[in-house]
């Protein structure tokens, strides 16, 4: 039922918890209300989540925050719900596919700034598979979480379609632009 690599007691929660939201919404159309007092402590501490939503292998939902404001539990209700009824890439969650959604909760580190003279250095820097990286240009700013490397992992790749991904040329450069990583924790449903 859930993966092998994370079957602490906090992930199976999590993952009950972001499932229980995406039922929940499908009657309410909000996130599940989550009552911390009830909740062990470490499902209480201010944590970032990212839910991604998987149906027969393929993409069906990715949302989250990058910066802890909420606890752990309630931000992985939000994001769940979000993935599930706000990601403006797909449709809402129908009843009918309920069943053949997959989660995975990526539980996001603090965001470290990284300083970089260049691309080539920002490039070295990078940890493949490890790093989750943000871009911020003005107003524009997106992000990869280090599961996408397993489909991106050659480093200047990845960085070409984050760039992408920002509304950027996979070429562009600037004196302004910052870059953020960050690593996770993931739990995730099996298949």
């Amino acid at each position: 039922m859930y993966s092998p690599e994370r079957q602490d007691l906090p992930g199976i929660q999590l993952l009950r918890l972001a499932r229980g939201s995406i039922e929940y919404g499908l009657i309410h159309e909000k996130p599940l209300p989550i009552d911390c007092d009830k909740l062990p402590r470490a499902l209480t501490e201010l944590r970032a989540t990212f839910t991604t939503l998987r149906s027969k292998g393929k993409l069906r939902g990715c949302c989250g925050t990058l910066e802890a404001s909420l606890p752990l539990a309630v931000d992985a209700a939000r994001s769940a719900f979000q993935a599930a009824y706000r990601d403006s890439r797909f449709d809402p969650v129908g009843q009918h596919e309920f069943e053949d959604i997959r989660l995975e909760i990526s539980v996001l580190s603090p965001l470290e700034s990284m300083v970089v003279t260049n691309e080539t250095d920002l490039l070295e820097q990078l940890m493949p598979g490890t790093d989750g990286l943000v871009i911020i240009e003005d107003w524009r700013r997106a992000t990869f979480l280090p599961k996408v490397w397993e489909s991106l992992p050659e480093p200047r790749h990845f960085l070409a379609q984050l760039k992408s991904k920002c509304g950027l040329p996979e070429d562009y450069w600037s004196e302004r632009m910052e870059f953020l990583r960050y690593h996770t924790t993931s739990y995730a449903e099996l298949v």
